[in-house]
């Protein structure tokens, strides 16, 4: 048994064909409408990528590179997105003032290092300067004052102090004067100075033949041989150093002298 269809369901089925496909048409046509206007909006919102708010109600904002704003209230619900290709991510010559950075650090050091660094301290014997003589007659005593000179140079770039110089003399390994002096003085940088200082000697008991040889009329030049030793101690910045030296002088016991007497043999420094 065949089931036909019924003649007025078929002519609606016919009747309603074009009605649907004229709502597919108009809905493409709608969609195709959409997509443009989405694209004009698109357009339009890339050319504004931010909304700037006036008034002191804002703070600048971090993402439009100081051009923009956002309100203060939410500052702490927006998140900051910077693109990668963005100038503020790549570095901008970090390379050469990283070099930079280190050759000035290395430089400022040696220049440092070259100024503060501790040079020695040079000091020379300059010989006798004065000589004075005295006798004792009855006690058979010769008193002898020695006025010496030491030249201190300080070839370092700040001040170096002179705290004390010590001095002992000798005659045929008896010691006959002894001398020392404190705070003596400051030297500038890269300059030099002069001390003077004074050992008073006496020459007699077991060595009163000195005496006798010293006021022999019958001897033109009464000179003697006299063993000195010198120290000196100096300080700069936390540093102390001494300097020894040991020199022979010729004196000549007869009379007064205030020119250069002695002949000092170089000095030993220890």
């Amino acid at each position: 048994m065949v089931n036909f269809p019924a003649m007025g369901s078929y002519l609606s089925q016919r009747a309603f064909q074009p009605l649907v496909e004229n709502d597919h048409k108009n809905r493409s046509n709608n969609d195709g409408n959409n997509s443009l206007d989405d694209l004009d909006r698109q357009n339009d919102i890339a050319q504004f990528p931010y909304v700037e708010f006036t008034g002191r109600d804002s703070v600048t904002c971090p993402t439009c590179q100081g051009t923009g704003r956002i309100p203060n209230d939410q500052v702490n619900e927006l998140v900051a997105l910077i693109p990668y290709s963005d100038h503020r991510l790549q570095p901008q010559r970090t390379k050469l003032y990283v070099v930079i950075s280190v050759i000035m650090c290395l430089f400022a050091s040696s220049l440092v290092a070259f100024f503060l660094f501790p040079r020695s301290i040079l000091v020379e014997d300059d010989g006798t300067k004065v000589v004075v003589v005295r006798f004792d007659k009855n006690h058979t005593k010769v008193f002898i004052s020695m006025t010496s000179t030491l030249n201190v140079s300080n070839s370092n770039f700040f001040t170096v102090h002179v705290d004390s110089v010590t001095s002992q003399v000798l005659f045929m390994k008896t010691i006959i004067g002894t001398q020392q002096l404190n705070r003596v003085m400051a030297i500038q940088p890269l300059t030099q100075k002069q001390v003077n200082f004074t050992v008073d000697m006496e020459i007699g008991s077991s060595l009163s033949f000195v005496y006798t040889f010293c006021t022999m009329p019958t001897v033109k030049v009464h000179n003697i041989v006299v063993f000195m030793q010198t120290s000196v101690k100096t300080s700069y910045m936390v540093r102390t150093t001494q300097k020894s030296l040991e020199s022979y002088r010729y004196i000549d016991c007869g009379s007064n002298s205030t020119a250069r007497s002695g002949y000092p043999v170089p000095f030993v420094a220890q």
